[in-house]
């Protein structure tokens, strides 16, 4: 199941309530934007490959939960679409969610388009008694022509951790980055404002509120190795993602948390 978003100036973007995950981007005057595998599974219950998977509670395999939390299997309730560029899904913890996180909260992923840009916003609140924290992201895969030929500006002299090397505490030297390999970062109180240039347009990534952003390639070994990658998928995605790692974000009883992640396309 899918809803379907459609701008006044002839964007277009579909979200699946599998996730609430945004699968697909065309916005005015451009292309397919989002990267998503022609092996990807979209049933209920699957992580979608590709696309702008949602992360929550739990980054990766940075805690006691299944890898990037539960948020990206789970069917999302499609709350509010009254406008046509713009719309509003809900994810209340249920059995599942308890029975591996045991606190009540409400997860809402609001998309909007609009002319050359696409939003998405993810907001947590703590619906139960007892505080909790979380880590969080958008795990945006970004469509490229080339990894080869695509550089990622804008992270020069930021602290990361390599987690293809487990090493912690490295500095990004370049203020282009080339994509070599499989590349795992995680670039703590990044710049808000990324630049990833392609070879005839490039998309800025902007985040509100996120302060760190994560990239990743899995290269051609690890793409060949995975199930619901396309063959040679590496070389025509990139994943930029805005999120909330280094610090946790805590919430007390009836405290909501917001932040975003905006995509815009420039010749």
């Amino acid at each position: 199941m899918k809803h379907t978003l459609y701008s006044a100036d002839g964007a277009k973007a579909e979200i699946a309530l599998n996730g609430a995950h945004v699968t697909s981007w065309i916005p005015q005057e451009f292309g397919e934007q989002l990267f998503l595998s022609q092996q990807s599974d979209l049933k209920a219950g699957a992580s979608i490959r590709g696309g702008v998977p949602v992360i929550f509670p739990q980054f990766a395999a940075l805690g006691n939960l299944p890898k990037h939390g539960f948020a990206r299997n789970q069917l999302w309730h499609l709350r509010q679409s009254d406008q046509p560029d713009r719309a509003v899904f809900e994810l209340r913890d249920n059995d599942m969610t308890r029975a591996i996180w045991p606190h009540a909260f409400l997860a809402e992923i609001t998309v909007v388009i609009s002319g050359l840009a696409l939003e998405v916003e993810l907001a947590v609140t703590n619906t139960g008694t007892t505080p909790f924290d979380f880590t969080a992201a958008l795990h945006t895969y970004l469509r490229v022509d080339d990894i080869a030929a695509t550089r990622l500006l804008g992270l020069q002299g930021t602290t990361y951790r390599d987690s293809v090397t487990g090493t912690n505490g490295c500095v990004e030297k370049d203020d282009e980055c080339a994509i070599v390999g499989q590349v795992d970062r995680i670039y703590f109180n990044a710049s808000n404002k990324l630049t990833v240039k392609r070879n005839h347009h490039s998309v800025l990534v902007q985040s509100i509120g996120f302060p760190d952003a994560v990239v990743w390639n899995p290269g051609p070994e690890l793409s060949a190795a995975m199930a619901d990658m396309e063959p040679q998928g590496y070389q025509r995605m990139l994943c930029v993602e805005a999120a909330n790692i280094g610090n946790p974000v805590v919430l007390q009883s009836g405290q909501r948390w917001s932040a975003a992640q905006r995509l815009l396309v420039s010749k």
